[in-house]
């Protein structure tokens, strides 16, 4: 009769109980919605950063042409780039540049010129700017 009863302390003992269990499905979702939230902020920081990246190469390739064309740049101009992230817009706008020497000599020829890129990023209006200078004789 001894026997039996050790048998059933072992058996009752080895066993997890029901709360045990929950309480470790708990945990482990827990750690899931978790680990998955992770996930998706690595995938949206990812994207904004692809994102940001397509935009500096836009006014860096804009602000190429602009610097390698024989012609003045033009006072006004935009235009729209679809991306893949969405349309951007590109405005350049460039204006003498009004620069002097410490000798009041006025510095003809040389343009400031500003470009800004706009778009719209999940309803919010971003935008991004470089100005630089040009020199065209004549």
């Amino acid at each position: 009769m001894r026997q039996g009863k050790l048998n059933k302390k072992r058996k009752a003992g080895a066993a997890f109980a029901l709360y045990e269990v929950l309480i470790g499905v708990a945990v482990f979702a827990l750690g899931v919605v978790a680990l998955g939230r992770a996930a998706q902020n690595c995938v949206n920081a990812s994207t904004l950063s692809a994102e940001e990246e397509r935009i500096r190469q836009i006014l860096s390739n804009r602000m190429a042409e602009i610097q390698t064309s024989p012609t003045a740049p033009d006072p006004a101009q935009e235009s729209e780039i679809d991306t893949g992230f969405g349309v951007v817009k590109l405005i350049e706008k460039s204006a003498p540049a009004q620069l002097v020497e410490p000798d009041n000599t006025q510095l003809n020829g040389i343009s400031l010129v500003t470009l800004s890129a706009q778009w719209t990023r999940s309803g919010v209006t971003q935008s991004r700017q470089v100005e630089f200078y040009v020199y065209r004789s004549g």
